[in-house]
């Protein structure tokens, strides 16, 4: 965790470069930050599945991480074990890793990872120098090349057996009274159910912590709870503020995914953070994101609790005299096709908020945007403000229970933390910055 007074001045000089620049201006590049904002387009141009993504961001990162720490041997490596010959360029290998697993990811755009390759290879080549020297780059470079492509195939193999592939039957819920059933207005079957019993990248079992469950239907905080988001979560609510109907559409517009890699773009370019570190940045944020999404299926498909838009139209055979049916009431955001409880987005955050605050520090201030709401952007002092505003947007967009969303906080904490205790340990390697890394 970065000192207070590293946190203090990034504070200050957040808020300068907001005002006068409009925005953080992201300086401090390496391949690592390059390719993850090449990821994050590759996933904004297919339109990728929020859950879909995190595997995928995992998949490169990892790559990445294996390729980088496969020269510099800082860490422990997430499954290839660091073996690169000596005189390695690390950046090549950044550059090869993350572009042979983006092209199995999204072969349609190929060509543009092409010309990112080219373009990355070029700049490391680009060296003012001697033959001697100039030969002894070209070398590295293609030694970077050939170790890149062996991490990204080793990953690659690993994970095509995880289970994300499994074909199972569609889930349709239940009729039994709290029991999730399929939702307006597609009515779709429930999402990616195979996703709950899918191989870990770091957990022991995807049920490792699984929470207690959703509240009682009988209980006077479930009362509570439906209440709330039946006043506040309505289309047609008149309590909630127009910043409250910003927030809740902001929130829902991208993955955790995407929010938090551009929140840790922005932090990291406030650094003075060498190649691999950025490599286990993004290794651990995008790992621990999809082990918790591993485990907050797992918990979903298992308690298969219903939505509001369910509860709220049925709340008449809950057996709670403080609910109310209403069959008209509509949610202000269109209902996910999978159970409530816990929320996703709220346990995915949480386990990347885990990790950046152990990287940036809890009371680091931040901004974060959406390529879906060109202009809006979200500010904040710390990451609890940031989680305590995505809270309170599950519920005022009609699709979440409060005590759903603090469960899927706690559990995304519990993944986190693990993560960080368990993985990308430190090593005994060196990470100091050679001409060809």
């Amino acid at each position: 965790m970065r000192s207070q007074i590293r946190t203090t001045v990034r504070f200050a000089t957040f808020f300068l470069s907001f005002f006068l620049l409009g925005s953080v201006a992201l300086d401090a590049q390496t391949e690592v930050t390059d390719w993850t904002r090449i990821m994050l387009k590759a996933m904004q141009t297919a339109g990728t599945n929020p859950m879909v993504s995190s595997r995928n961001a995992a998949i490169v990162e990892a790559s990445v991480f294996d390729a980088v720490n496969g020269v510099k041997g800082k860490y422990t490596a997430i499954h290839v074990t660091p073996a690169a010959p000596k005189g390695t360029s690390a950046r090549a290998a950044a550059v090869q890793a993350a572009y042979a697993s983006l092209v199995r990811l999204y072969p349609l755009q190929t060509s543009t990872f092409d010309a990112a390759r080219a373009n990355s290879l070029n700049a490391i080549l680009a060296v003012n120098a001697g033959d001697n020297r100039q030969q002894r780059v070209q070398d590295a470079v293609s030694a970077g090349v050939l170790w890149g492509q062996e991490v990204a195939d080793n990953i690659w193999t690993w994970r095509s057996t995880d289970g994300f592939s499994s074909i199972v039957p569609p889930d349709l819920g239940g009729s039994t009274v709290g029991q999730w059933r399929p939702t307006p207005p597609a009515f779709l079957p429930g999402a990616l159910p195979q996703l709950a019993t899918m191989t870990p990248w770091v957990l022991v079992a995807p049920n490792q912590f699984r929470p207690a469950g959703p509240q009682a239907l009988d209980s006077e905080q479930y009362a509570i709870d439906l209440n709330e988001t039946k006043i506040m979560g309505s289309a047609s609510s008149l309590a909630r503020t127009a910043d409250q109907t910003l927030l809740a559409k902001f929130w829902q517009s991208a993955s955790a995914t995407y929010f938090w890699n551009r929140v840790a773009l922005e932090l990291a370019a406030q650094e003075d953070m060498p190649l691999i570190e950025h490599a286990h940045l993004f290794g651990e944020l995008n790992v621990a994101i999809a082990d918790a999404v591993i485990a907050n299926w797992d918990a979903k498909y298992y308690y298969s609790f219903w939505r509001p838009v369910t509860a709220i139209a049925l709340a008449d055979t809950d057996g709670n005299p403080a609910t109310d049916a209403d069959p008209t009431w509509v949610p202000l955001i269109t209902t996910p096709n999978f159970p409530e409880y816990p929320s996703a987005h709220s346990a995915f955050s949480s386990a990347g908020t885990t990790v950046l605050a152990n990287f940036f520090g809890s009371n680091t201030p931040f901004s974060v945007d959406s390529f879906a709401m060109p202009g809006v952007t979200r500010s904040f002092a710390n990451f609890d403000d940031a989680l305590a505003e995505l809270v309170n947007a599950r519920v005022f967009g009609g699709i979440h229970f409060r005590s759903s969303c603090k469960d899927g906080q706690t559990l995304g904490t519990a993944v986190g933390t693990y993560v960080l205790k368990n993985a990308f340990l430190p090593g005994s390697g060196d990470d100091a910055e050679g001409d060809e890394d």
